[in-house]
């Protein structure tokens, strides 16, 4: 039997980045659980990470505004630069389309709009006959998330911190004073329990007798595929979010933006997805994308009102789960606003300047 200060549940971005920055506010003997053999096999690998403000609903947004310096912050510390710029396209082909982006993208504070003229000398791919309207985010970029997660690993050992991997936990139980772990060859007790496993959070919180959060996750597609693309083209986006693209090295990455509902797991690539994302983005390009170099899938994880979870689910049990698909763009921010709640201590100051408050993303919102 074995004693941890807090003890993380999940090794991808989110699980990881908390687990950094308790380690960093003093926290001691903290420990990083993960069930699978490796860390940040199932989302976080798989991520076609970007950072694009005015993303997701509005506490979300706020998270990626609040990211933006810290994300600058982070790469004086490591020295490496997570990310890179990328402008986001967003393309209205269609009346519909049309209506979305002008009553829910153009509104937003950085959101420029193009006349479609604009839309194709940004972007010489896009078919002049394809397009009503666009929007132009000029402040977006390129992520790197297995660069970002290495670097909050990183800091999380050389402050102290504890790794297992394929180390699932098989059994939780409140104690006087915190929680017991159970997992295959040995225990834990803990003060505090920290679930950042994503889609099995939900599964963790019943293992635990607590209440659930209805966690849903998704299933989404990604290609790399053959075409003539320019290095500086901008990664583009259907005002409708049904497929988006941007260049990958010398290829063509797409997506049909599909969410399909699947349970916790190892997400596979549908091939009829991948055919989907290829029609879709021939139907407005010049690109003709050819042949699929390789496909996967990963999971988008979202709470019912698609905003990130953070606080405790029980006294000592706490969760940080259901960042959708902004859990590189919001990671630095949300790693600082989970510290700060699961701590009790004051909001730092840049978060509340940006509009991050933590009720707006507390358990409680949800029953």
């Amino acid at each position: 039997m074995s004693t941890a200060g807090v003890v993380v549940v999940g090794g991808g971005i989110a699980g990881m980045s908390v687990a950094a920055e308790l380690a960093a506010a003093g926290v001691e003997r903290p420990v990083l659980l993960e069930a699978e053999p490796e860390l940040a096999r199932h989302t976080t690998g798989r991520s076609a990470a970007s950072y694009i403000p005015g993303h997701g609903s509005g506490p979300m947004r706020a998270l990626v505004a609040a990211s933006r310096d810290r994300f600058d912050a982070l790469a004086e510390e490591a020295g490496h630069a997570f990310l890179r710029p990328r402008p986001v396209l967003h393309v209205a082909s269609t009346p519909d389309e049309e209506r979305t982006l002008r009553a829910e993208i153009l509104p937003l504070d950085p959101v420029e709009e193009l006349t479609p003229g604009d839309a194709v000398r940004r972007w010489p791919a896009l078919r002049p006959d394809a397009v009503r309207a666009a929007g132009w985010v000029a402040d977006a970029h390129d992520a790197d998330p297995i660069g970002l997660h290495q670097h909050y690993r990183r800091c999380f050992r050389a402050a102290g911190g504890e790794i297992r991997t394929a180390a699932p936990v098989v059994g939780m139980a409140p104690t006087g004073t915190g929680w017991h772990l159970d997992l295959p060859d040995d225990g834990l007790d803990t003060d505090l329990v920290v679930l950042a496993a994503g889609a099995w959070t939900d599964r963790l919180l019943a293992l635990a007798g607590a209440p659930l959060l209805g966690l849903q996750a998704y299933r989404r597609t990604i290609a790399i595929v053959r075409a003539d693309v320019r290095a500086d083209d901008p990664f583009a986006v259907s005002a409708s979010d049904s497929w988006y693209a941007k260049p990958e090295g010398q290829y063509l990455l797409v997506s049909p933006s599909e969410e399909t509902p699947q349970d916790p797991g190892d997400a596979r690539p549908d091939e009829l997805d991948v055919a989907l994302a290829l029609e879709r983005v021939a139907a407005v390009t010049t690109l003709a994308p050819r042949s699929v170099v390789t496909a996967w899938a990963g999971q988008r994880t979202f709470a019912p009102d698609r905003t990130l979870v953070v606080g405790e689910r029980a006294p000592g049990l706490a969760v940080v789960a259901g960042q959708g698909g902004s859990g590189i763009e919001t990671a630095p921010a949300a790693a600082a606003l989970a510290a700060t709640v699961l701590l009790g201590r004051a909001l730092p100051d840049d978060l509340r300047r940006h509009g991050v408050e933590p009720g707006s993303y507390h358990p409680d919102r949800l029953l």
